[in-house]
């Protein structure tokens, strides 16, 4: 669980200065759960400069709580919390200064959305607030005010926990949070978890990730793990100590974000999928006489692959269709073996190509243009689909063929920007497996929208 925070101060000479206004929101990692602000007196002067920057004067906090009247709500709204700021070492800093005044220890871990940033978006001109959700698309209203800077560093912090695929945020908060182990722990693992789609981390006591897995629902997907008897899944049941989840809003980038982290944290109870994710794989050729021939052919990473596939079975039964979709020749994409005519040919289906009847070049026209469909060769677009909320949509990156990320933005916003889709991509290194997710979710299911890019607006 996360508090996050934004203060304003009066100014002045250090550990001198009062807090003028407070905001800080309760964060699960995927939403809101409580909330608070108030303007406080600060029963000191305020410098001018600061009410230049903020509009806050003292007129406005004479009838305002004072900071002993508000303690309390703080500390129940931070506990068992860690606190998240922009530039946290001064938030927490004026905090624990203002309940040392009171006599009350205050202790917590922090999170600085400023550090994150640096670390998981580098090379950005400047990682002031305004400027760096103003480059990432993130709304901030109010600017210089608890609630909107707060609410931004919000948006922001969701933002990194998505772009942090090592997951160091949450395994440094899981080893930091005792309440995680309550007892019956596997029941309120489940009783916590959504039933929505995403990516779910089980970790153990100190933080280590043991296992990834994603589903469209993760409650679901829980309760088949700590119910089942295998040898491995009584060996995690043992194991865990907590589970973390992200929601990714459709199944597409929860795949891809599986597949990238598992190779990348490589749990121990993900053995199998560290390997490859397909084993056969669609090529062409062109035979003696010119016609170009499609073969399913066991996976050959130095060999150009159409599509791929996870099984044998998955590949005849997919090229069964592209042959009948595309008006091919069975005897030509390998699935009726003759020295004469094919199968389709005799019930009138097959326009003869199998018996030279149909020229190579009339018959390749559709083989070419099947593949130009298929093949991810020199392709420049963006896949759009649903998002974590209603009003969000994910957009995955293909360019000059290549997985280049995804990212998820708000509808109230046009990502017609080359420079804003820079930064809220999730950049990611391709990889076939990334390929054949992408390639095999699109053959199956439908997304909201496709968008070619010409060559120049590329990244």
């Amino acid at each position: 669980m996360y508090a996050i925070l934004d203060i304003e101060t009066t100014g002045g000479k250090y550990n001198e200065e009062g807090i003028t206004e407070i905001a800080i929101y309760k964060f699960d990692g995927e939403k809101i759960v409580d909330q608070f602000s108030s303007l406080i007196n600060p029963e000191r002067r305020i410098q001018p400069f600061v009410v230049n920057l903020t509009g806050i004067n003292a007129e406005m906090l004479r009838n305002a709580p004072k900071f002993y009247e508000v303690a309390k709500r703080i500390i129940e709204i931070t506990e068992d919390a860690v606190l998240v700021a922009h530039n946290a070492q001064f938030d927490n800093r004026i905090l624990t200064t203002e309940f040392d005044r009171l006599g009350y220890n205050f202790e917590k871990d922090t999170l600085c959305t400023v550090e994150l940033a640096k670390k998981l978006i580098p090379g950005l001109p400047s990682y002031s607030l305004g400027k760096l959700v103003r480059s990432l698309g993130i709304p901030l209203s109010d600017r210089h005010r608890a609630q909107g800077d707060a609410k931004a560093t919000v948006a922001l912090f969701k933002m990194l926990l998505a772009k942090d695929a090592s997951k160091e945020i949450i395994q440094k908060c899981v080893r930091k949070d005792p309440k995680r182990q309550l007892e019956p722990k596997l029941l309120e693992m489940i009783e916590n978890a959504p039933n929505e789609t995403g990516v779910y981390y089980m970790h153990r006591e100190d933080g280590t990730i043991i296992y990834i897995g994603k589903s469209k629902n993760i409650k679901k997907r829980l309760v088949q793990h700590f119910t089942n008897d295998s040898k491995k899944s009584k060996r995690i049941q043992l194991e865990v100590a907590a589970v973390t989840y992200e929601k990714t809003g459709n199944d597409l980038i929860a795949q891809l974000k599986e597949s990238r982290e598992i190779k990348q944290n490589k749990p121990i109870y993900n053995r199998a999928l560290r390997r490859t994710f397909f084993s056969y794989q669609l090529t062409s050729f062109t035979d003696k006489n010119g016609y170009i021939n499609l073969s399913i052919e066991k996976a050959n990473h130095k060999k150009e692959a159409i599509l791929t596939y996870s099984n044998y079975q998955q590949a005849k039964s997919s090229l069964y269709r592209i042959t009948e979709e595309n008006g091919l020749c069975q005897k030509l994409t390998g699935l009726y073996k003759s020295d004469s005519s094919c199968f389709l040919y005799s019930i009138k289906e097959c326009n003869g190509a199998c018996i030279h009847e149909e020229s190579a070049a009339q018959y390749n026209e559709r083989v070419q243009a099947f593949i130009e469909k298929n093949s991810y060769d020199n392709k420049h677009m963006l896949i759009i689909d649903r998002g974590r909320d209603v009003d969000e949509r994910s957009v995955v990156l293909i360019e000059n063929g290549q997985y280049r990320g995804y990212g998820f933005y708000n509808l109230n916003y046009q990502i017609n920007n080359i420079e804003i889709l820079r930064t809220i991509i999730n950049p990611v290194n391709n990889d076939r497996d990334s390929q054949h997710i992408i390639q095999n979710y699109l053959r199956k299911n439908k997304v909201i929208n496709i968008v070619k890019l010409p060559e120049e607006a590329t990244i």
